[in-house]
């Protein structure tokens, strides 16, 4: 319908034309005298008039118009119907454009790849790898890193996501056509055959199916492959917590042919093969990634020697959680079981309560820190941090008891047997009873005698005697004299230097030697 219009318009325009020139009189001969102006076809009904052909008397006799009248309808029916012309036109060529060079382009190269895979897989079977009987099937590895983490040291394993890409060239699959590759869904992976690659430490692993299954398949002209799918990963990794939290690890992924050995299927690494993507997205929590490497390897076993590939994932704990959860209250726990060495020793309750809660306080510690480790037979940092912290606790409180124990044995006087004579065996008074004075117990009756003897002028304090010559005896010499009475003010410097001095060898023989 469009062409038709077109071809009326531009009879309709020559009609007019002639029609316009004819009405100029005789002037029409002489200016275009080698223009003829043959009579129009009649159109058919219902289609738009035409100016009709004029008869040998119309042609004689034109009408009479004036001169700038004829001008002026000439003009404005031009452009009326050259504005038709070019719409008409861009439309013709807009439709053309749709139905030709979009419609059957395209069913062209949909029908080529449909041919080409038909022929391919006419007499394809997937159950043999390629080159059988020939040569070894080279398979090239490439290993993109979504994202690692969390790393659990509990269970001694690390989650991993990655899309594993497999390369390799099967001539079955060859094909001559201008298409060099062909890109396709997970529907063609079943229907060729693929690479019985498998993760070693895998405990479990899962592919992903949304929206649709993540893989993908290119075959070149050459008979080259590309297969490539995404996986989560939880793998094991044997951790290594001597020196936790201070510790470092490299946790490997490994991965090989499950039955064929490596006279029949040989893994390569391609150069720049393992990949990380960026850190942000990563959940290692406790670790800092140190980088990774990768190995080749290969194993013997009954069934024959294969190829092993191995990824390592070098990764460093970091100190901060444990810093806070249990260094730095262990830390101030042992403080705070300093402060009875600056409690008066009369002030049983208040020391005593103090040692004991400083203690019980080191053991919920200890359990607290054991619940991220596994139960683990050897000894860990942490352990070692936390055994000392508690001992030091502990001594600080047998450090009172011990004070209590000889200032009660000092404060006792002794007398002669020969000044206890004085009193009678027929004595029937009430026996000698023991009453509290100062925290250290006291007989009440004893001999006056005895007292003034100890103290009158006289060390009662050296050694634990009362006597002054207990201190320059002979079985003295040669021994050290230690004042049991000053424990305390030995212990204001012994507990905080031995504490510092530990720490000073510890910290530097964990994290620098």
């Amino acid at each position: 319908m469009k062409r038709a219009s077109l071809h009326f318009s531009t009879q309709t325009w020559t009609a007019f034309d002639a029609g316009l020139f004819w009405s100029m009189g005789s002037s029409r001969e002489e200016a275009f005298p080698r223009v003829s102006v043959a009579t129009l076809p009649q159109q058919s009904t219902g289609s738009p008039r035409c100016p009709r052909s004029m008869s040998h008397s119309e042609r004689k006799h034109p009408p009479h118009l004036n001169m700038p009248t004829k001008l002026l309808v000439y003009f404005l029916l031009l452009s009326v119907f050259r504005a038709c012309s070019q719409t008409i036109a861009s439309e013709e060529e807009e439709y053309d454009d749709v139905t030709v060079n979009q419609m059957l382009a395209p069913k062209t190269h949909e029908t080529d790849a449909t041919q080409i895979l038909n022929n391919l897989l006419k007499e394809y079977d997937k159950k043999l790898r390629p080159d059988i009987g020939v040569k070894p099937t080279v398979i090239d590895v490439d290993i993109f890193v979504n994202s690692i983490g969390p790393v659990s040291s509990i269970n001694m394993e690390y989650q991993i996501d990655i899309i594993f890409a497999q390369t390799w060239t099967d001539s079955r699959l060859r094909y001559n056509s201008t298409m060099k590759i062909l890109t396709l869904n997970s529907n063609m992976v079943g229907l060729i055959w693929l690479p019985d690659t498998i993760f070693r430490n895998s405990k479990n692993a899962d592919s992903h199916w949304i929206t649709t299954p993540n893989q993908l398949l290119r075959i070149w002209n050459d008979g080259k492959i590309l297969y490539t799918l995404r996986l989560t990963i939880n793998a094991e990794c044997q951790l290594q917590l001597h020196n936790f939290p201070m510790d470092e690890h490299s946790c490997p992924l490994i991965f090989s042919s499950y039955g064929y050995p490596r006279d029949e299927m040989i893994y390569k690494w391609r150069k720049n093969s393992v990949e990380a993507a960026d850190q942000k997205s990563w959940r290692l929590y406790q670790f800092d990634f140190m980088g990774l490497r990768n190995t080749t390897d290969i194993i013997k076993t009954t069934a024959g020697d294969y190829v092993v590939m191995t990824v390592y994932f070098d990764l460093s704990r970091r100190m901060g959680y444990f810093t806070i959860q249990t260094y730095i209250p262990c830390i101030l726990t042992v403080v705070l079981s300093w402060v009875s060495f600056w409690i008066k020793k009369d002030a049983t309750p208040a020391r005593t309560a103090l040692g004991i809660t400083t203690v019980l306080t080191m053991t919920t510690l200890s359990t607290v820190a054991r619940t991220s480790l596994p139960r683990v037979s050897y000894v860990t940092a942490m352990d070692l941090f936390v055994t000392v912290c508690f001992l030091f606790v502990f001594a600080a409180l047998m450090e009172y008891a011990t004070l209590n124990y000889y200032s009660y044995s000092a404060r006792r006087p002794t007398c002669n047997k020969t000044k206890r004579s004085n009193y009678s065996v027929l004595d029937v008074g009430p026996p000698p009873t023991v009453i509290a004075l100062n925290n250290s117990m006291y007989w009440q009756e004893f001999d006056d005698a005895c007292i003034y003897e100890c103290l009158d002028g006289k060390d009662c304090q050296s050694f634990f005697c009362c006597y002054e010559e207990c201190k320059g005896g002979a079985w003295r010499r040669g021994r050290v004299h230690i004042d049991i009475l000053e424990l305390d003010a030995y212990s204001r410097v012994f507990f905080p230097t031995s504490f510092l001095l530990f720490n000073v060898v510890y910290w530097v023989g964990y994290l620098y030697l």
